[in-house]
Order: C-alpha cells, then sequence, then structure tokens
C-alpha cells in the first residue's frame, strides 16, 4: 500500500492528494496560490541573477564586477588614501574633530626618507594668533595676490567668532578648531601649538611664521620669500638676559630639565622652519615643566619656545625676530599706529637704519613685519603701499 500525504493548500481555495511513490513519480502543484506564484517567481530571478554573475566573473574576471559596483552611486563615509596624491593633498576643510593631544600626534608624523618622490614646492605658512576680526586683510589680500601655491593661511581665533570673509578672500574657510588663549599663560602656547599641528598636515608648508592682527608686511611678498627660503636660519629671537625679566622670572624647579643658564627670552613673534615645528608640536618634556613653573609674573610665551629650541637647535637660530615693534613709549606692551602715523617718513625710520646678521653677513634688511597697527591705519596703509611697500 502506497503511502499519501494530504496537503491543504491556504485560504481554503482548492485541496489536492500529492501521491509518492517509490519510484518518485508525483503530480505537480497546482500554482493557482498569490504566494506560491511570488515564491516561484522569486526562486527564478534569483537562479538568473547568479547565472549572469558565474557568466560575467568567468568572462571578464572579478575586477569587472567590483568596477560596475563601485561606478553605481554608492559613496563609503570615508575617503581612503589610494594614492599618492591622496596622501599629500592638504585637509580641504581645517575644521575637525581631533583633540589637540590628536592633532599634536598626527602632526608629528615624519618621513624617514629625505628626498620627497613628488615636486614639492615648499610654501609659507602664514599663522594669525587672533582674538576676532582681522582688520588689516585688505592690505594682506593686496599682499597676497598672484602668489597662490606658495603660501597657506591660517587663524586661530575666539571659539566663539565667525568669519565672514567672501569666498574670493585668501582668508575664506582658514580658522582652524581653537580654544580661549590669555595672554601671558601657558593657554596662549597651546594656541601657537595648535596653529603650528594644523599647519604641518600640509606637508608642503616650509616656513610657519606667527603674525597678529596688527601686523603688516613691509616689502612684497616675493622678497619676503626668497629672504626666507635662502636663510640658513630660522629667525626667533632667544638670547640670555640676566636681569630681572630674563633669569629673574627662571624657577630652580625646572632643574635639571632646564638649567638657568640654558634659560631664554624672545619675542613671541617668530618664523621657525618646519624641523623646528615639529620640535615645538611633539615637545613632552619641556611643557610640563613650563606649564607648572612659569607663570605671571614668568610669561610663558617669552620664554618657552626660545628655551627648548636653544636647548635642542641651538646653532640653527638667528637668535632675532623680523617682526619689527616699537617699545620707545615703556608699559607692558609696545605702541600701536594709527591713521596719523601712518606717512612715508615712518616706513623709512622703520626700514632703515640698522644692520643686522644675515647668513653670516651684515646687511640692512633686518625686519619683514611690523606691529602693532590699529584698524584706522588700513585706508592710509592701502594708499602708501604702491609708493612705499610695493606689493
Amino acid at each position: 500500500m502506497q503511502p499519501r500525504v494530504m496537503v491543504s493548500l491556504e485560504e481554503g481555495k482548492e485541496a489536492g492528494v500529492l501521491s509518492l511513490s517509490r519510484t518518485n513519480r508525483f503530480k505537480a502543484l497546482p500554482l493557482r496560490s498569490p504566494r506560491l506564484r511570488l515564491l516561484v517567481l522569486f526562486i527564478v530571478l534569483g537562479v538568473v541573477f547568479s547565472v549572469i554573475v558565474v557568466y560575467t566573473v568567468r568572462l571578464f574576471g572579478v575586477d569587472s564586477l567590483v568596477m560596475n559596483v563601485g561606478s553605481s552611486g554608492f559613496r563609503p563615509c570615508y575617503e581612503e588614501a589610494t594614492s599618492l596624491e591622496d596622501w599629500i593633498r592638504p585637509p580641504s576643510n581645517l575644521m575637525h574633530n581631533m583633540s589637540d593631544k590628536e592633532l599634536l600626534w598626527r602632526a608629528s608624523f615624519v618621513p624617514r626618507i629625505n628626498k620627497y618622490p613628488f615636486v614639492r614646492v615648499p610654501k609659507i605658512a602664514f599663522m594669525f594668533l587672533t582674538k576676532g576680526p582681522l582688520p588689516l586683510a585688505p592690505l594682506w589680500e593686496k599682499f597676497l595676490k598672484g602668489h597662490q601655491g606658495l603660501y597657506s593661511i591660517y587663524i586661530h581665533s575666539l571659539p566663539s567668532y565667525q568669519a565672514t570673509f567672501p569666498p574670493s578672500s585668501p582668508f575664506y574657510n582658514r580658522q582652524i578648531p581653537s580654544q580661549v588663549s590669555e595672554w601671558g599663560r601657558m593657554s596662549m602656547c597651546d594656541a601657537e601649538r595648535r596653529l603650528l599641528a594644523n599647519a604641518l598636515l600640509d606637508v608642503s608648508n616650509e616656513w610657519f611664521i606667527l603674525l597678529s592682527e596688527s601686523c603688516i608686511p613691509l616689502y612684497g611678498f616675493s622678497n619676503i620669500y626668497n629672504y626666507i627660503r635662502k636663510s640658513k636660519y630660522s629667525f626667533i629671537g632667544a638670547f640670555d638676559d640676566h636681569g630681572p625679566y630674563g633669569r629673574g622670572r627662571y624657577n630652580e624647579n625646572m632643574a635639571p630639565v632646564v638649567n638657568i643658564t640654558e634659560w631664554r627670552k624672545g619675542s613671541q613673534w617668530f618664523e621657525i622652519n618646519r624641523k623646528l615645528a615639529i620640535n615645538i608640536v611633539e615637545d613632552t618634556r619641556f611643557y610640563p615643566k613650563f606649564e607648572q613653573f612659569c607663570r605671571p609674573a614668568c610669561y610663558v610665551d617669552e620664554h618657552y619656545f626660545p628655551t627648548m629650541l636653544t636647548i635642542q637647535a641651538g646653532s640653527v637660530l638667528a637668535n632675532r625676530s623680523i617682526t619689527w615693534v616699537d617699545w620707545s613709549r615703556g608699559g607692558a606692551h609696545p605702541a600701536t599706529f594709527g591713521r596719523s602715523d601712518i606717512t612715508e617718513e615712518f616706513f623709512k625710520r622703520v626700514r632703515e637704519g640698522r644692520q643686522c646678521l644675515y647668513n653670516g653677513r651684515n646687511i640692512t634688511v633686518c625686519y619683514l613685519f611690523a606691529r602693532k597697527f590699529a584698524p584706522s591705519a588700513l585706508e592710509p596703509l592701502l594708499q602708501v603701499e604702491p609708493r612705499v611697500l610695493g606689493f
């Protein structure tokens, strides 16, 4: 007697009896059920798709299939560096979510092979340490015009400040993630390290110049670029002041990391090369000592970098600044110049009448930048620029 299996079809539309014999003969199920027809269609489509995939792989190889998938509208949530150009291209957006610790670590990466495998055009990174607006930006825009590819701009302002530069300006979208910095405190050096670290992310930046919103250039771009490019030294003041504002600020608790004979003082406004910039961002030895033991009336921004770089690389420091300031009026801050001060005679006094060492020989061009200039100085600066500054 042959076994029989009774199958009830859904929705009570139809019942059938499936007879199974030892010879595996059977009668096909009727396809009147919508669900059953849908299932069969799905199976057929799956088989057809599998045949197409197997045929494509055998005929064209796996790469062809991957390329077809990659050419679709799908895009991954990150862009992986797949070529040298991807690695060396500077960040298109300076804003990021890295903490200072992560940023300094990332910026300290150094190639072990000195020769670049591409044509590298070294650039100057102009780093503006400001509270907010750049009132002298129109003068800087004239200075920078026509020299794209030879410079980069970085702005560290108060976190609450939102710049409004037009897209045509070289200052457009050049703000970096910032924090509040206080004059004379370690937070000021943190801001400077933050500027250096962001600028180091562009492998083409070779020289780094710290500026304020009250700084102006004293010469045309080409003259300044060549002056810095040809120099064997970096321009940062680092002198041994035996008076109360020099060694008088030294704290004995800094020894033996920093001895009093190594204590240096210098201007906050500097120019350094890429190697020295990396020394600053990677530092974990000197930073804790200065953070703990150099507090007002020890002004850390005048001592931290000059002292550390003198100890690490004193032979490559010019021991002078290239930013002119006027301390003749006395006080804690240099003189500020406004509309009435801007004359051709004024610039003659700033640029002439002094000598300094440049690559071991005496020259008369000692300052490339000057400060402090008030916003009211902008209009007369733009008027005298063609005759005096020659941008």
